[in-house]
């Protein structure tokens, strides 16, 4: 039941981040406006607007679908598995990455959230190798099989692509997975074997302790005695 309810939860907040982003160009495709110019644009105070703007914006709905998905994905995943820092790390990931755009990209307006999915895709990896936790890798090596692809995204002279957003995004989401590596989650704390759990057991002896201490003959003359009283042994013990 709470595993269910914990997986609610984290596709309810990704759906809503994702539903701005729907609403937001169905406005600006209903009142056929363009909102490019909220972009980042680098090394302008004005464009300084593009930090919280630009990945709100974009150009198309091809463009826009093919940032939805993996942005749901990618943030209920890290809802779900790093609850403890999981907004202060999009938050984080959200405005450095437009920061970092403004100050090194080229200039030209840069709109979309492919930089969040690239820093997002990058937490999670990165997580795998500072948290070292079972649960850190085995995220790690399901984004690395899912969006293996993402890495052509940041090579450079990309025609109609703003490629510094995603290698950007990519370093900042290293950045704060080692920021975060020491706040580790509840699920990422090992439990003990259930062996391990249970009291020791008193270890009980197969032979008797003075078994080796008694001489063949004592050891003789004691099973003489057993025959010959043997009543009186059932009822009693002799203390050595």
């Amino acid at each position: 039941m709470q595993f269910t309810k914990k997986a609610g939860d984290s596709i309810k907040v990704a759906a809503c981040l994702v539903g701005v982003l729907w609403i937001i160009h169905f406005i600006q495709v209903a009142l056929d406006l363009d909102f490019g110019y909220l972009g980042t644009y680098p090394r302008q105070v004005w464009g300084l607007r593009g930090v919280i703007a630009s990945p709100l914006i974009h150009a198309d709905f091809p463009h826009l679908m093919s940032n939805s998905v993996p942005l749901l994905i990618l943030t209920s995943t890290i809802f779900f598995f790093y609850k403890k820092v999981a907004l202060r790390a999009y938050l984080m990931i959200y405005i450095l990455t437009g920061i970092m755009v403004w100050i090194f990209a080229r200039t030209v307006f840069h709109i979309g959230a492919s930089g969040v999915v690239y820093g997002l895709v990058s937490f999670i990896f990165w997580n795998g190798i500072f948290r070292r936790s079972l649960q850190s890798i085995v995220l790690a090596l399901v984004v690395t099989v899912l969006y293996s692809g993402y890495f052509a995204g940041i090579l450079p002279n990309q025609e109609g692509i703003s490629w510094e957003s995603h290698l950007l995004g990519a370093l900042v989401g290293i950045f704060v997975a080692y920021y975060f590596k020491e706040e580790i989650e509840a699920t990422e704390v090992e439990q003990p074997a259930s062996w391990e759990l249970e009291p020791e057991k008193e270890s009980t002896a197969f032979l008797s302790p003075d078994t080796f201490e008694k001489t063949k003959q004592e050891r003789w003359q004691e099973a003489q005695q057993k025959r010959e009283f043997p009543d009186w042994y059932s009822n009693n013990t002799i203390d050595k």
